[in-house]
């Protein structure tokens, strides 16, 4: 009673607590529907929207598999998805969800791709990242769930001090700016976000050993929550260097307390592929390998 009398009425009270939510919601988050930032770029017959938008269903047959990508490129920022995977015997096919700068020798690109198996068997993510035209930095990580059973979040953020892909709450890849080390860093060009389902069984199952079984077709996959936070390109010129902007806070500069044991965690336990750690691929091991987290 005391705070509607200092605003004189009730309904100015109403008005500027409504004030204050909305805000909140438009600094911290913004859930949208699949059409307001997106659209789809290949085989709109595979891709069924559900709840009015808010949720995307992407079907793979052996006629085609399917994809979309954002109306924007965007400058840093976080991109995030809740994903529901392919369930049973997914082996052969891949999901993937990932920014690309869309330029061919130069080519900027974050990678999650989620790469089927037999039933029973894990789901492995796998991670890619190309600055500057180099890529062939791929990690493979085997869930510790079931990715098909629910809706799980998978998120990328990208500052000027490091890229941080998330399952959930969980950091499964890190990668610092070292520029100063002489180690390309993607900070120059604007990147779409993209996502397709489609068919890879000549490498994403056991390196291609397990074929799709398409008795099982047709593959579903699902989407919703799409949140993109970041400088759209083209915008106002200043945004990407802005460090007033959420995302280049202190509190993204780095991984906090939690976030470097789970990350520990999930590279000692769950982690299956490191191209930091291939020898036979690399007799020198990269610079990024030797410039930690």
């Amino acid at each position: 009673m005391a705070i509607i009398n200092a605003f004189g009425n009730i309904d100015l009270y109403v008005f500027l607590l409504s004030w204050f939510l909305v805000s909140a919601v438009c600094v911290w988050g913004r859930p949208a529907t699949f059409l307001q930032d997106f659209q789809i770029s290949w085989s709109e017959s595979h891709i069924k929207q559900i709840d009015q938008g808010r949720a995307i269903q992407l079907i793979l047959d052996q006629n085609s598999g399917c994809g979309f990508a954002s109306k924007s490129k965007y400058m840093f920022g976080r991109v995030s998805m809740k994903i529901k995977l392919v369930p049973g015997d997914s082996a052969g096919t891949v999901t993937a969800f990932y920014m690309n700068s869309d330029t061919d020798t130069v080519r900027d690109e974050l990678d999650f791709e989620f790469l089927g198996n037999r039933s029973g068997q894990p789901y492995t993510v796998q991670t890619n990242i190309y600055a500057h035209g180099k890529g062939d930095r791929e990690q493979r990580v085997n869930l510790w769930f079931d990715p098909s059973a629910d809706f799980h979040t998978y998120t990328i953020m990208w500052n000027h001090h490091h890229i941080v892909f998330y399952v959930d709450d969980f950091p499964i890849r890190v990668y610092k700016n070292n520029e100063a080390k002489g180690i390309a860093y993607p900070k120059m060009q604007a990147m779409g976000v993209y996502s397709t389902l489609w068919e890879a069984d000549n490498w994403a199952t056991r390196g291609g050993l397990e074929k799709i079984d398409w008795s099982k077709a047709p593959f579903y996959a699902y989407y919703k929550d799409f949140d993109i936070e970041g400088c759209p390109s083209p915008g106002p010129a200043n945004c990407a260097s802005n460090q007033s902007n959420w995302w280049e806070g202190a509190t993204y500069q780095a991984l906090n307390a939690m976030e470097a044991r789970r990350y520990r965690w999930v590279r000692l336990n769950h982690m299956i592929y490191d191209y930091c750690q291939d020898k036979p691929r690399y007799t020198v091991i990269p610079p990024e390998c030797l410039a930690g987290i």
